[in-house]
């Protein structure tokens, strides 16, 4: 392919067609969505290659996108198994998807997403490497090179590659209590003790360039330093790779290549905010793509809810893309049911900063919904809810554990919480009205 990227496009002044889907989705003007490209702080992971693809953008002026995690591993999936994840992610708000898996026919579960993905498909080619030998020490630059070349040109849109974790890095990681969580960097680092050489994606970090031109393919660079618990966050094992991703950002964007990169997992609330600031000062802006923030260690079953905390705080102080965390995080492999939690969990909290941060319509949907409480409008809450068919259920639950006769005053007039006595806006709405405000003596400041 001889193409130019959509980085490339946007430098010499043309607009995409996939930077007018964006403009379009975002009520933007497509200038405003060409120059941010070009900039580099917004991303369209498109590659040509992914028929069934519909664009989205991804930079922290956009609305916040979230990303699903799919995937087999040698112990549970199939391709079946990941195709109902997929529809799960989908049809819930996912606005990306990863291919994680570590199992067997790695190329068919890929094929069989492609063909069925709307959103944008990431991977970690890593892991379909180490698939292919006996251990990780057995990996070679060529054999990681031509993974990604394959993916490329399957039509994979962003690969997430740990190029900046660098064997200086190790003895820090050597200091923490948790030392590597990432599986990638695990992985690496393993190959980068047992030959004493550099990290081979880092040595060969200008093939890898490359082959990610010739098939628009977005790098996202992963954080395989990232800290696995709050008494390593912030570390300087962190922060030094974030340096040495902060410089592979201005390659990419050298070589025309579309970048973003991938931030910390256990982080206290505390120091959110500045690890969000942080990324953007020392990688010149580019899209950041969190883990969470996962804000306490200590819920399990429940990492869902701990992230999604921390994602919204992420999201409010720049994150552009927030990698979704389901309940079996740090217990299993998650299925759909929990790929169904983990989206609409963090919908909420991406919602809650798009509403804090002004994104067009995102208040416009709370407001309406607002009404249709006042109007005690079921069907219309039920319609405007993040998830209605969970509403929906919910209510006729309710419903159903409901004692007492016929409800007085019409189906529908109050809910179950209360009922007609105890209901807040209809005890309001029905009280007498009083005289005139006129004399009220009002407050001085």
């Amino acid at each position: 392919m001889n193409r130019e990227t959509q980085l490339e496009q946007a430098r010499a002044g043309q607009v995409s067609d996939a930077m007018r889907a964006v403009a379009a989705a975002e009520c933007r003007t497509v200038e405003s969505i060409r120059d941010e490209v070009a900039a580099g702080a917004l991303v369209i992971p498109a590659n040509p290659s992914h028929a069934a693809l519909r664009p989205i953008g991804i930079g922290r002026s956009l609305r916040t996108k979230i990303n699903a995690n799919l995937g087999n591993s040698e112990l549970a999936g199939d391709a079946g198994c990941e195709l109902a994840k997929l529809d799960a992610a989908v049809r819930f708000g996912a606005d990306t998807v990863m291919d994680l898996s570590t199992g067997p026919d790695l190329g068919a579960v890929r094929e069989a997403i492609l063909a069925h993905c709307p959103v944008p498909l990431g991977t970690v080619p890593v892991y379909e490497a180490v698939c292919r030998v006996d251990a990780p020490e057995d990996l070679t630059g060529d054999l990681l090179l031509e993974v990604v070349e394959g993916q490329a040109r399957q039509g994979v849109d962003y690969m997430t590659v740990h190029a900046g974790l660098l064997r200086a890095h190790l003895p820090a990681a050597r200091r923490r209590l948790l030392g590597i969580v990432s599986r990638g960097g695990a992985l690496l680092a393993r190959w980068m003790e047992r030959h004493r050489a550099e990290n081979p994606f880092h040595a060969r970090f200008d093939e890898l360039l490359a082959i990610c031109r010739a098939h628009d393919v977005t790098l996202s660079l992963g954080d395989g330093l990232r800290p696995g618990c709050l008494a390593d966050a912030s570390d300087e094992a962190q922060f030094a790779e974030l340096a040495a991703l902060g410089d592979l950002v201005r390659r990419c964007r050298a070589a025309g290549v579309q970048v973003m990169v991938e931030g910390p997992g256990h982080i206290p609330l505390d120091q959110v905010q500045m690890n969000m600031e942080r990324e953007r000062e020392v990688c010149d802006d580019a899209p950041f793509y969190v883990l969470g923030p996962v804000v306490t260690d200590c819920a399990p079953g429940y990492d869902h809810i701990a992230s999604a905390i921390g994602a919204a705080l992420g999201a409010w102080h720049g994150a552009a893309m927030l990698c979704y965390v389901t309940p079996k995080e740090h217990l299993g492999l998650p299925n759909a049911k929990d790929v169904r939690e983990g989206v609409m969990a963090f919908r909420i909290a991406a919602h809650a900063a798009d509403t804090a941060r002004g994104i067009p319509g995102a208040r416009a949907r709370d407001d309406a919904i607002s009404r249709a409480r006042a109007a005690f409008d079921w069907e219309g809450q039920f319609r405007l809810a993040l998830d209605p068919d969970r509403a929906r259920a919910v209510r006729a639950e309710a419903l159903a554990e409901q004692t007492a006769g016929p409800e007085p005053g019409g189906e529908g007039a109050f809910c179950t919480m209360c009922g007609p006595k105890f209901c807040a806006m209809r005890v309001f709405r029905e009280a007498p009205r009083g005289p005139s405000a006129v004399g009220v003596p009002r407050h001085r400041g």
